[in-house]
């Protein structure tokens, strides 16, 4: 005792560094569970019979052990015991007195050497359920938002916690030689991180493979068993889980049952059943639960029936009242087709029936409804002789109202799946129940058919997971559609509609190869008819939270499947004449070819054009791409050669941005969620691709985070989306003992470039200027333009994304992305994203007009010449400034030659117009003497002059031009305007020219 004691002291004095709150628990190993049967009490003294501890030769002594420590007289003397190797098998239990292997009684049972747990009313004894959240605070304060959270016991199994809080299951058990531990568990949703590992005594983690420690995810319903060898000694067990809850939708838990460790020293007594369960003979290693409408009290060895008018379900410890039927108890089917084609409604109990109908306020089974003739076939099948529907031979087609049909030359088959009509239950799509804690519920009825649409049916109870799964083989494209490389294998879509009095859950799930499951979108609530459509599905599947909610299915439709039936045909390429092919009228056209209408004939799409829809009828099948974009060899995709142009004001500015092109990554951050989880939003940007192809790449690795490469096999089912730009939510590493950072719910925001352009709208896209600071360069943004065609629960017409590319001299090439400071997870709306890339490579390329010259002062007879860029600098690359150049100066220089010249020229008109004016006045001065002393005294009239000219006197100067006067004719025609003032003198009378 006293070194059992000594083990448990060392043992608590270590602190585990994963596990903080472990400080101040005192851990008792549990060697093995010691029952005291009556039997073995002495009833004088009450003793007990008790190992000890194994020496170094692997011996040890029976001893016994009184029950009042202070009463220690008649004591038997101690013997020798078994050797320490030794242990009992399975169903039988080590009785001290004898030391000898003893059967368990009818009504319990043993494992012998090993340990079961499968019994979780409560958490067993022994068990510690421990919440830690190792993420501090923001000023390093520890965080107490997970002190709620545990693992919670749900009667059969286990339920981890549904939040991000990091909560550890631990059990602490001493091996006398090596052994295992197994368990039972669900692990459905890959948004919750969980591991199972070891320690030893120290605390010492002890080595573990990649799959022994890192649990895989299970399908939905499915139970795996996960089993670990274990090392002789002390072993601390760690069921650990961790959620990543980011925006804000609950979580599937972690279920565990059925916990069994091998390789202890010995159980001295059996393990009784527990309630609801027995076992009927002597010597038994596990107990059966009691069949349907029995019960059993604990340590039972047969099930007792339940009272009449009680039920119970399989291992039910008591029986319930059966309540009056209602209408939930109840279902309805169409029955088959006869031979006339008549159908009807038929009602069925839900099975197993535990309603009472002859009571006050019950329900009767509704009676069968009239005969109504049946629905048409499905698209692709026609009405047999019997009036059941069966698929067209290949080759023909049929929409379900007419014989199957061949297609005529030229064409081929458009094979798939198409329901719409729900008669009976098409032979590919299987329905199922299953339950969480009571397992499977097939008996109830999954789905129904009701004519023309398919719903959810009646379950056992309000956690039941109704599933309906359609099986697709694989998928074919057509000859037709061969040569678009870059279009989609297939595609389902199915028109639904939810009914919800509470919170029931639609989800829609892939499973491809039963490798994993994953799902791909989910609607809580009732919602409306819509329609969904993603490529590749195969499993649709609901969660109710109450038996009267519902889901309804119209319509299914799957493209492209390997083994499908033709509902119409598609237009294909002929073979030649010449051509020696049998057994096919058509070929598949190369890629980037369209058929021709009038020829049949295959013909290459023209260039920059790419093969759009899910068609290549016709040269409209070649869609042209948007500006800014070419299109690649097959005409699949269109996308940029990360170069651009644009004319603006007689000026054509070409921008290289080849250094963008390699994929950049911003991470947007940190984000807390309710509890406090740190998170980041990681987003990779390939803004060119790469030669067409998509080269941004995001992960999905919370299942497989323990991996280093990706040579394992686990690695190889990691989900990888790639794109243009795509989304994951990153958990950091740090403080949450993880290896290396989780990435999760990795999505595609731009699977199709739609163009580059420097307008703000393309193709229904806002780019959104105002989201972002305004542009205070000449240089316009480029907007680059992607869309997601994906539709989600909130974005109709899928995801679209806009990457403003602008000019900033002051960033490096590669520049840096930013998204908009009023949406900081890069969106507002959750449909359109914003990103903008500055950059230097952003800029135009250099030309002439990007510079200036400077010539220089002469100095020594030289002159200097120096080229400068304009002031701010908005070009990269192009031409380069031409280099300094020097030349001889002149003697005089041509503007100084100019101007002297000029001068000269005026000075010289400024001189004649001088004299000219001055001799004009002289002139004027005469004419005005002569006025003067011509003139009569006062009222006489003057004398009339003489015509002739008098000696030594000049012309009259005025003269009539026929011509337009010269400059100096206008000069003088101004100086005979000039009037004359007449000049009061006494003389002016006296002189008169006779």
């Amino acid at each position: 005792i006293r070194c059992f004691l000594d083990v448990s002291a060392r043992l608590h004095s270590k602190v585990c560094p994963d596990e903080q709150q472990v400080r101040g628990r005192r851990w008792r190993p549990a060697r093995a569970r010691l029952w005291i049967p009556r039997k073995m009490l002495s009833k004088k003294t009450y003793y007990y019979f008790q190992y000890t501890e194994c020496d170094s030769t692997g011996s040890r002594w029976r001893v016994a052990i009184p029950l009042n420590p202070g009463s220690c007289s008649d004591l038997p003397a101690p013997t020798r015991g078994t050797d320490c190797s030794f242990s009992c098998p399975a169903g039988m239990y080590l009785e001290m007195t004898t030391q000898k292997c003893t059967p368990c009684a009818a009504g319990s049972y043993s494992l012998g050497s090993g340990l079961r747990f499968d019994q979780w009313d409560a958490i067993p004894a022994g068990f510690t359920s421990m919440a830690s959240f190792l993420d501090s605070g923001p000023n390093g304060e520890d965080i107490q938002a997970c002190n709620s959270s545990s693992w919670t016991p749900q009667g059969v199994y286990l339920e981890s916690n549904r939040d991000e809080c990091t909560v550890s299951l631990v059990y602490a058990v001493h091996l006398e030689k090596q052994g295992s531990v197994s368990f039972t568990y669900q692990y459905p949703d890959n948004n919750i991180f969980f591991e199972f590992y070891v320690q030893n005594e120290q605390c010492q983690e002890m080595v573990q493979t990649d799959d022994q420690k890192w649990i895989k995810v299970t399908n939905n319903g499915e139970w795996e068993t996960h089993t670990v060898n274990l090392k002789s000694g002390m072993n601390i067990l760690y069921w650990r889980t961790t959620g990543i809850l980011v925006g804000g939708k609950m979580f599937k838990p972690v279920l565990l049952k059925n916990i069994q460790i091998e390789g202890v020293a010995y159980t001295s007594e059996c393990f009784p059943c527990r309630p609801g369960w027995f076992s009927s003979s002597p010597g038994s290693s596990s107990c059966q639960p009691c069949p349907s409408n029995t019960f059993s009290i604990k340590d039972a060895s047969s099930c007792t029936p339940c009272p009449e008018h009680h039920y119970s379900q399989e291992g039910w410890a008591e029986c319930k009242p059966r309540p009056p039927c209602s209408e939930e108890d109840y279902f309805q089917i169409h029955a088959a087709c006869d031979s006339e084609g008549k159908t009807q409604v038929l009602y069925r109990w839900v099975e197993p029936k535990i309603c009472v109908e002859n009571v006050t306020g019950a329900v009767e089974l509704p009676a069968t409804g009239r005969r109504e003739p049946c629905p048409p076939c499905n698209p692709g099948y026609y009405n047999s002789d019997d009036s059941t529907c069966l698929p067209c031979p290949p080759g023909t087609h049929s929409d379900g109202t007419y014989v199957c049909t061949q297609c005529p030359a030229g064409t081929e088959p458009v094979l798939g799946y198409e329901y719409k009509w729900w008669n009976v239950l098409p032979s590919n799509m299987k329905t199922s129940c299953f339950n969480v804690g009571n397992g499977n519920c097939d008996d109830m009825n999954g789905w129904e058919v009701a004519g023309d649409h398919i719903r959810s049916g009646a379950g056992s109870s309000d956690n039941d997971y109704l599933i309906l799964s359609l099986h697709v083989p694989g998928f074919k494209v057509p000859a037709s559609l061969s040569g678009m490389t870059g279009s989609e294998f297939g595609q389902i879509t199915f028109v639904f509609e939810t009914i919800c009095s509470a919170d029931c859950e639609l989800y829609f799930m892939t499973d491809v190869n039963r490798k994993s499951t994953t799902v791909v979108e989910s609607w809580e609530g009732s919602k409306g008819k819509q329609s969904y459509s993603h490529i590749i599905n195969t499993v649709c599947s609901q969660v109710r939270r109450y038996v009267s909610d519902m889901v309804k299915l119209y319509s299914i439709t799957v493209t492209n499947v390997l083994d499908g039936v033709a509902s119409s045909c598609r237009a294909c390429a002929l073979i030649s004449q010449n051509s020696q092919q049998a057994g096919s009228s058509c070929v598949p056209c190369p890629a980037g070819f369209y058929i021709h209408r009038e020829t049949n004939r295959c013909q290459e799409c023209p260039p920059n054009t790419h093969l759009a829809g899910r068609h290549t009828y016709g040269q409209d099948a070649c869609v042209a791409c948007g500006p800014g974009s070419i299109s690649n060899k097959e005409h699949s995709r269109c996308y940029s050669d990360c170069s651009f142009s644009h004319t603006e004001n007689n000026r054509t500015l070409t921008f290289d941005l080849s250094p963008l092109r390699d994929v950049a990554s911003v991470i947007i951050g940190p984000s807390f969620t309710s509890k406090g989880t740190k998170y980041l939003h990681l987003f990779n940007i390939s803004l060119c691709g790469h030669e067409g192809n998509r080269a941004a790449v995001c992960t999905d690795n919370v299942t497989d985070v323990a991996n280093k490469d990706d040579q394992s096999d686990s690695a190889r089912f990691v989900t990888l989306v790639d794109s243009f730009i795509c989304q994951s939510t990153i958990i950091p590493a740090d403080g949450r003992g993880f290896r290396m950072a989780i990435s999760s719910q990795s999505i595609s925001l731009a699977e199709t470039f739609i163009g580059a352009t420097v307008d703000t709208v393309l193709d229904g896209v806002n780019a959104k200027p105002d989201f972002f600071p305004e542009s205070l360069k000449d240089v316009p943004d480029i907007n680059f333009f992607y869309r997601s065609k994906q539709p989600t629960a909130s974005c109709d017409q899928g995801r679209s994304s806009v990457i403003t590319v602008r000019c900033n001299p002051e960033k490096s090439e590669r520049g840096e992305v930013s998204v908009p400071s009023s949406c900081p997870a890069g969106t507002c709306d959750g449909c359109t994203f914003h990103f903008l890339w500055e950059s230097a490579s952003a800029c135009p390329r250099c030309s002439e007009e990007d510079y200036h010259k400077i010539e220089g002062a002469c100095k020594g007879g030289a002159q200097e010449t120096l080229y400068v860029w304009n002031e701010p600098r908005l070009c990269t690359k192009g031409v380069s400034l031409p280099s300094r150049s020097s030349s001889p100066c002149e003697a005089v220089a041509l503007w100084l030659k100019v101007g002297v010249g000029g001068g000269a020229f005026v000075a010289v008109l400024l001189i004649s117009l001088t004299c000219y004016f001055w001799k004009k006045n002289k002139r004027l001065e005469y004419k005005y003497s002569r006025l003067v002393m011509s003139a009569n005294k006062e009222c006489e009239l003057p004398a009339a002059d003489s015509c002739a000219l008098a000696e030594g006197e000049e012309p009259e100067d005025d003269v009539v031009y026929t011509q337009k006067p010269s400059l100096l004719g206008k000069l003088r025609a101004i100086a005979n305007k000039i009037e004359t003032v007449p000049l009061n003198s006494s003389q002016s009378d006296r002189w008169m020219l006779r």
